[in-house]
């Protein structure tokens, strides 16, 4: 059984800053909702409560990363790229500043509505020259991100979890900038390849059992670093003899893990179908993240219904056949509101 992790980034992110002066947190106005509330305690003298007030904030980032701290922003993800789009290009990541964008609530993960989900940020950001750009899907990325974003030597934005979820990764294997995790359980060849990110992964880890068990060979790859996009064993994969390439992401179908994977597939001239799962140019709109999985096409049922396509065949596999479904409950106390 998945064990269910609550609020993996709250005490982890105080004890990883302990020997780290220079690492500074700025929020806006979410402190308790991006899980900085008991990090500010521990170090009152390290933390700047600016407001809603972002576009300020991002400047001000970039200030105290000119003077050698290294500023980490944690905030909605929506609020560090939309409003502050010019302080972010021209204070941070034009002049390459060691500035850390924690940007939580991706996605559909939030009930918000359009104003809160992420649904078009790693298509900005991978257009962002010097950024990095970074997916969590679990309680083992969720820690051990923050290495991987410390020692990088420009701007790096990263797709944050917070609350309950799942541990789908074991506590060794942290998370590597650029390499992705096969999660095949052998290394055969394979009829469909399948690339996923973020909260998308744990739907694929629904479905594929089942898929495999139905006599198709499927080769499954989680992607967490999107931007750079040059994985040697993303690389390896996408030029495989597959009969079709099946990306799923807790995005729009445009500019994020989907379009790197075509980026990748016509540069070096591959020509295999590619079936991309994600929001297809439209605002989500405000329900619990296992609705608007199902509604928009990202869930194992979709997963299952684009392998079939691929193959060619009905695979008979009904919902109560897909590995059970982790039910998250919006009001869950591991959260400060339902935001």
């Amino acid at each position: 059984m998945t064990e269910i992790v609550r609020r993996p980034h709250l005490e982890n992110f105080i004890r990883w800053s302990a020997d780290k002066p220079e690492v500074l947190v700025l929020t806006a106005d979410l402190t308790n909702s991006c899980e900085v509330g008991p990090w500010r305690d521990a170090y009152p003298d390290r933390y700047f409560s600016m407001g809603m007030a972002e576009q300020n904030m991002l400047g001000f980032a970039a200030g105290l990363a000119r003077e050698g701290f290294e500023p980490w922003l944690h905030t909605f993800a929506v609020f560090l790229y939309r409003r502050p789009l010019d302080q972010l290009l021209m204070s941070v990541a034009y002049p390459a500043l060691p500035v850390r964008l924690i940007g939580f609530l991706p996605g559909v993960t939030t009930p918000g509505g359009v104003t809160h989900q992420a649904i078009e940020d790693v298509a900005v950001m991978r257009a962002v020259p010097n950024m990095t750009v970074l997916s969590t899907a679990d309680a083992t990325e969720v820690e051990t991100v923050l290495d991987v974003v410390h020692a990088a030597p420009g701007p790096v934005y990263v797709r944050m979890l917070r609350g309950e979820m799942p541990r789908l990764f074991p506590r060794d294997e942290p998370f590597v900038l650029g390499k992705a995790r096969d999660l095949s359980p052998d290394g055969g060849p394979a009829d469909v390849l399948v690339l996923t990110e973020g909260i998308c992964t744990e739907e694929a880890l629904r479905a594929l059992p089942v898929v495999r068990e139905r006599g198709v060979r499927v080769r499954h790859l989680h992607v967490s670093t999107l931007k750079p996009f040059d994985d040697p064993v993303v690389i390896e994969a996408l030029g495989g003899p597959h009969q079709r390439v099946i990306t799923m992401e807790n995005h729009l179908r445009v500019g994020g893990l989907g379009s790197a994977v075509a980026e990748v597939l016509a540069d070096r001239g591959v020509g295999v179908p590619l079936t991309r799962l994600g929001l297809d140019d439209t605002y989500a709109h405000g329900a619990s993240q296992r609705y608007l999985l199902a509604e928009y096409g990202m869930d194992a049922a979709a997963l299952v219904r684009a392998v079939e396509e691929a193959v060619g065949r009905d695979l008979h596999i009904a919902d109560g056949d897909l590995v059970d479904v982790r039910v998250t409950d919006v009001h869950s106390t591991a959260k400060a509101e339902a935001l």
